[in-house]
């Protein structure tokens, strides 16, 4: 019996950036997959980065590593998340990538002598990508990164309009998701850019099939008609999505909307009766009004927006929801907290400190500092990569190694106590030299770590340059803290964790990039657990 095509389904943007692309893909999986329909899905990005990895999350929002070791956009999290899947380094593409593939063919002699163009060179490279990703899958969602009509993304546009003669037509479906502004002065909600936007994405050869329409307020249903006449769609082909209270919510507000069965029709989709018992569960908790909140300080540089610790964040949330808690995230400035004052006053407001992974100097000496109150006054702490070499120093500055530091901060200092691993030596200005992705590690019988795991040998992800220096680890137990997780050859320490206080654990790896908004991570649910307690 032959095997039925993958289905591929195009999610585009247009109006404005932040519209929710991310979410809307990762949504339309989550009901697809809810069905029982087998899902893949990937993010295209027009940046000319090879990868994310050397991407400003001041600008971009956090990195987010696959198992496999990719530096992807944020949106994979968000992907995962939803889909509750292990995403691979097929599930991001960015232009960088696609170009140096097409530049490296024509310098290896594989063009023919053809002169190299954006069609059908570039197009047909990208179309190879998103075909190879979709293989094995009933359906394979692709978000194109950007807004239609930025001049980055046209090569992406077409090359998804001329994937449907690669399939066929009946094989793909086009999703655009679109903002209606809210005029205060008037008190109706606008369809005219919504319009434009269908107008530019038709202009360039792409009719959409499903339309998206989101907005600040609920838009009254009327609302469907004009975009139905307007934009050329069934009114049952228009979902109205408001802004919501959570994320988590947009799964269930676009099934309500039945756009999800007009996509299985369009396709012709063999699809199952949604089970949606498990995600509503999600929404319940994360509607829900608990009678106590806990206030979590998070130790950070990067203080514009919340997208630069995304998971974190919601990895915070679903452990305090699944322990019956409401959360508060509270900013703390870590250059702020090299003056004893402002750390004093700060970290005595908060039940406990997360210390997240970054990169640079900035901010570490205050994230030391922040360690050192933790460890001497039984804050519940949890570091996260950089946030466990923060620890290490601590312990020993207040065990009296008074010039401890890492490598990354001060390499010519006399006590390295975290240092560069030695295949990385002189690469350490340089993207893509890191340990990236899914290692074991494994736990010390009877430490908190495996206790709160419940496991002797975990696999988590990493994203880091720097470890710890062996030459002091037959020191740790002299300063308070313990190695507990390590690599399986005892080369790499993986966790620490101080037995002396109440909740002192950190990691080398970035435990975030691995909780699921209906599965609390062990590591974060010990953390909240610890500030209950």
């Amino acid at each position: 019996m032959p095997k039925k095509p993958t289905k591929y389904i195009f999610v585009t943007g247009g109006v404005l950036s932040g519209l929710g692309k991310g979410i809307t893909a990762a949504s339309i999986g989550n009901l697809l997959k809810a069905r029982g329909v087998s899902v893949n899905i990937q993010k295209c990005d027009p940046y000319l980065n090879i990868d994310a990895g050397t991407l400003n999350p001041r600008e971009h929002g956090e990195c987010f590593v696959t198992k496999d070791g990719a530096e992807t956009d944020l949106d994979l999290g968000h992907y995962e998340r939803f889909l509750d899947e292990e995403l691979t380094q097929s599930s991001s593409l960015m232009s960088g990538r696609v170009l140096m593939e097409v530049i490296q063919d024509e310098r290896n002699g594989l063009s023919g002598g053809h002169s190299i163009q954006i069609i059908p060179h570039v197009t047909s490279k990208i179309q190879d990508y998103i075909q190879k990703a979709g293989q094995d899958f009933n359906v394979h969602i692709v978000e194109i990164g950007g807004t239609v009509g930025d001049y980055e993304s046209l090569a992406f546009i077409e090359a998804i309009r001329e994937f449907s003669l690669r399939v066929g037509r009946q094989n793909c479906l086009y999703v655009h998701v679109v903002y209606m502004p809210y005029l205060g002065a008037s008190e109706e909600i606008k369809t005219k850019p919504a319009q434009n936007s269908v107008r530019d994405l038709r202009s360039l050869g792409i009719i959409p099939d499903i339309l998206v329409a989101r907005s600040e307020k609920p838009a009254k249903v009327t609302i469907k008609k004009k975009l139905s006449l307007f934009c050329g769609l069934s009114e049952d082909s228009i979902a109205l999505i408001p802004n919501e209270s959570s994320i988590y919510q947009v799964p269930l507000t676009l099934e309500k909307t039945g756009l999800i069965n007009v996509i299985v029709d369009k396709l012709g989709i063999k699809a199952k009766k949604p089970k949606l018992q498990q995600w509503q569960n999600v929404v319940e908790l994360a509607n829900k009004d608990f009678h106590t909140k806990i206030k979590v300080g998070m130790v950070a540089k990067y203080l514009d927006n919340a997208d630069t610790y995304m998971s974190v964040f919601e990895a915070l949330r679903v452990a305090a929801w699944s322990n019956n808690t409401d959360i508060e995230i509270l900013w703390i400035n870590a250059e702020d907290m090299i003056s004893e004052r402002k750390r004093q006053k700060a970290l005595s407001e908060v039940d406990g400190i997360v210390v997240p992974g970054g990169f640079g100097i900035r901010g570490i000496e205050g994230k030391i500092a922040s360690a050192q109150y933790a460890l001497k006054n039984n804050l519940p702490y949890m570091g996260l990569c950089l946030g466990l070499q923060v620890a290490v120093i601590a312990a020993a500055r207040n065990a009296g190694l008074e010039d401890a530091t890492s490598e990354e901060l001060n390499p010519e200092s006399k006590d390295l106590v975290i240092s560069t691993m030695n295949d990385q030596k002189g690469k350490e200005n340089t993207g893509g030299t890191m340990r990236l992705g899914n290692y074991e590690c494994r736990l010390i019988p009877k430490s908190l770590a495996q206790k709160v795991y419940g496991k002797k040998i975990i696999f988590e992800r990493h994203r880091h340059r720097y470890e710890c220096n062996n030459k002091y680890r037959n020191l740790y137990e002299s300063w308070g803290i313990k190695a507990v997780g390590t690599s399986p050859d005892n080369n790499l320490v993986e966790i620490i964790e101080a037995p002396e206080n109440k909740f002192f654990m950190a990691s080398q790896f970035h435990p975030e990039f691995k909780s699921r908004p209906n599965r609390v991570h062990p590591m974060f649910d010990g953390f909240i657990k610890s500030l209950l307690s």
